[in-house]
């Protein structure tokens, strides 16, 4: 088991609107976008007239272009995160992060959050692309309660679009920024408890999903597609099969694959938790943005399904519980 303190997130101010993808001229429209992904805007750290000038036909100068670092979107949302748990920096014992495409390639970028955070702690990466979060869960959840400090901090900072060819309307309309945080102890009870969780992964596939080094982000969609809606569907069966399951967050990739895996699972409308329709795919902080800005609707007896997939291939699910009390 593994106990859940807090929860934090962030997005960055810039909304990049399908109004505003449609004024890029790249032949897509409020229309086609809705039909085929269900998003209606993404937040990004790079100014819109930045994107409007140069598409990002550089992705090497949209680091310099951004607004934000990863280390600083993910110590806004740490600092969320930490303060829900009714802690403080000092009170964090180490710091793991993950994401699908760090700012550098040393060193782990839990070091330049915990940096931001003026906290000296062990700092390591667990990264699985966009299932990180889950991985995190995971790997957290296996280790000895007693080799671990008292409050681990969880970060996923994703800043997605400096990674998106403007001109490819296929990725375009996908992707927005965010970060997400969550504090977690193997010692320490809360009312919030990870009960169980699984991952696996398919690496001969790994080629479906890449970002290059320096490069534009580029996957199979049709396959990446049909394989996220297979997993996370026989994700939450798997889930149904031991729990009471009433609540359900997937991986926001886009809303025709969360509703379809809805669907097949019998899980309505209200159950369901999402936000990719306002944020657009913000890879492995989707899912754990979405826990926190509903942090005050989880109620006692809640078992929330959480189901993420990601690049490697990689799928992770986990239970999250609500308890009447400590």
């Amino acid at each position: 088991m593994l106990y859940l303190h807090g929860l934090g997130h962030f997005h960055p101010e810039n909304v990049i609107s399908n109004a505003f993808l449609e004024e890029l001229d790249i032949g897509t429209n409020e229309e086609w976008i809705m039909e085929r992904v269900g998003i209606a805007a993404r937040r990004t750290v790079l100014s819109l007239d930045y994107i409007r000038s140069t598409k990002n036909s550089d992705p090497r100068a949209a680091f310099e272009a951004s607004d934000y670092t990863n280390a600083q979107i993910g110590a806004l949302a740490a600092n969320m995160a930490i303060e829900r748990a009714g802690l403080s920096p000092a009170d964090i014992g180490m710091v793991i992060s993950g994401s699908s495409a760090q700012d550098h390639l040393t060193p782990a970028e839990s070091s330049s959050i915990a940096g931001e955070l003026n906290i000296d702690v062990p700092c390591l990466d667990v990264n699985s692309a966009c299932s990180s979060f889950g991985m995190d869960i995971h790997f957290l959840s296996s280790m000895k309660p007693e080799v671990l400090p008292p409050f681990v901090l969880i970060v996923n900072p994703e800043t997605m679009t400096k990674t998106v060819d403007y001109a490819d309307r296929s990725v375009a309309v996908l992707f927005g920024d965010g970060s997400a945080a969550a504090v977690v102890s193997t010692r320490e009870p809360s009312r919030a408890v990870f009960l169980s969780s699984f991952c696996d992964s398919k690496p001969t596939a790994w080629r479906k999903v890449t970002i290059p080094r320096m490069g534009y982000f580029n996957q199979d969609g049709h396959a990446v597609q049909g394989f996220a809606i297979r997993k996370t569907t026989d994700s939450i069966r798997a889930l149904q099969s031991v729990y009471p399951v009433n609540r359900f967050v997937g991986h926001q990739a886009n809303l025709g694959m969360l509703r379809t895996a809805c669907e097949r699972t019998g899980i309505p409308e209200e159950q369901h938790w999402h936000n990719v329709e306002h944020f657009g795919n913000t890879g492995c902080s989707g899912a754990p943005t979405v826990l926190s800005q509903h942090w005050d609707d989880l109620a006692p007896g809640d078992h929330v399904a959480v189901c993420v997939v990601g690049g490697g291939l990689t799928w992770v699910h986990t239970l999250l519980k609500i308890e009447d009390q400590l």
